[in-house]
């Protein structure tokens, strides 16, 4: 169609808006096997209230099952950063989607508690995969010119998909997972076609090698060697980004992890309801929130984008406070909302940071590291707070723990005006 190497890159570019040979379609298409796992990650929330009336568990052994999801996903997160930069995002992907499949499966069918630990394990594992290896394909589908861009639809595509699960399982209950078992087949044929360029900057599918233009040499970073299995980590000089993100973003999402685990005993005691759509419809606009927050602030500077989130979710703790100690569903609600602001906007301030900084060689395990100090306090909080509220009362355990968020948000903040100014890339 063109007659010259930069004819067909031209051409992309007027037709797509891309800036790096590939077109703007395929990073937006890019995000989609991170939505898809997202959808999958939450979707048993708003059945938990159900299941825990006809299986028969307590709050208790609820956030276990939660936090089996937790240790799947930091489990994967120690693997999943190194394997993809070393080997690829493919191999990474591809068998964390037929984990998900086969999660879907267990859920539609559960009868038993083992049966839910064994479904999260598995979401938890696939949800590892996508954050680290899912999130950096999307940058690197975007390539250099568009990290921004890529950090925004990464971001805005696990929150989306996190809110829409619930929503589609409060509304089709058990058949949710049927839907959700097509979403995850789209999202394989995505990766199987995903234009995707290896850590030296070479194409391995889809777009002929000649449409895509040869990364700068800063981009050719070589993975960091050592240990296939570790905590995952930063290049040397990118630790004060990946701690600003984390201050944020971890206080963000264990405030929606504890309304995703409490939250529908929380409403079924308001409102004197179990139905799954309420509980479902509360988690989709939380993260609707998350995503919209996120469209909203993405001009802003990287240090108040984060400041903004740990405001929403010192503030939203607050509301959580008053709203079980009046049993006042407009301020859980409220605080579901702030919640969901602060999460997105941390971890899109975090992710943009990374980006920013840490070559590609090394960003799928940068941003396991991000995930792993987000997720570890996501896991805990919420499992302390439900085995406290079976002690002393959902109240004075909901109270405690909006407490101590709101100390770790504020903290966070503090944590983000005394930082040192973002970075540019460094080398790995």
């Amino acid at each position: 169609m063109f007659g010259s190497r930069a004819g067909v890159v031209s051409g992309v570019r007027e037709a797509d808006g891309g800036e790096d040979g590939v077109a703007t379609r395929w990073v937006w298409t890019a995000a989609w096997p991170v939505t898809a796992v997202f959808v999958l990650s939450n979707a048993a929330t708003p059945l938990y209230v159900r299941w825990q009336r006809e299986i028969g568990f307590s709050k208790g052994t609820l956030t276990v099952i939660f936090a089996c999801y937790i240790v799947g996903l930091l489990g994967s997160l120690l693997v999943s950063g190194v394997v993809s930069d070393r080997v690829g995002r493919k191999p990474v992907l591809l068998p964390a989607l037929g984990l998900a499949l086969a999660a879907c499966a267990i859920f539609a069918s559960a009868s038993s508690v083992v049966a839910l630990l064994v479904a999260r394990l598995f979401s938890g594992i696939a949800v590892g995969a996508v954050v680290s290896a899912g999130m950096a394909a999307v940058t690197d589908v975007a390539g250099p010119g568009r990290r921004r861009l890529a950090a925004l639809l990464a971001s805005c595509a696990m929150v989306f998909g996190a809110g829409l699960g619930p929503l589609l399982a409060g509304v089709l209950g058990e058949g949710a997972f049927a839907l959700e078992a097509v979403l995850l087949v789209a999202a394989v044929l995505v990766v199987v076609r995903m234009p995707l360029r290896g850590s030296s900057g070479v194409p391995t599918r889809s777009v002929p090698a000649r449409c895509v233009r040869t990364q700068s040499a800063p981009s050719r970073s070589v993975p960091a060697s050592g240990a296939w299995v570790r905590i995952p980590g930063v290049p040397r000089g990118s630790g004060g980004e990946l701690l600003m993100g984390i201050a944020v973003f971890a206080p963000g999402i264990t405030a929606t992890s504890f309304v995703l685990s409490l939250g529908p005993s929380l409403l079924s005691g308001l409102l004197d309801t179990t139905s799954p759509v309420v509980a479902g419809a509360m988690a989709f606009v939380m993260f609707l929130t998350a995503t919209g927050a996120q469209f909203a602030v993405q001009r802003l500077d990287r240090r108040t984008i984060l400041l903004a989130g740990a405001v929403s979710t010192t503030i939203g703790m607050g509301a959580l406070i008053a709203a079980v100690r009046a049993s006042s569903v407009p301020l859980l609600v409220a605080a579901a909302l702030l919640a969901g602001a602060g999460q997105g906007m941390g971890q899109l301030g975090g992710l943009s940071l990374l980006n920013s900084s840490v070559p590609p060689g090394r960003l799928a395990e940068a941003n396991a590291a991000l995930n792993v100090g987000g997720y570890v306090p996501a896991g805990v909080l919420p499992v302390t707070a439900g085995y406290l509220s079976d002690a002393v009362g959902l109240t004075a355990g909901a109270t405690v723990f909006g407490a101590a968020l709101m100390a770790l948000a504020l903290v966070g903040g503090l944590v983000v005006l005394t930082g040192p100014p973002p970075g540019q890339r460094k080398e790995a």
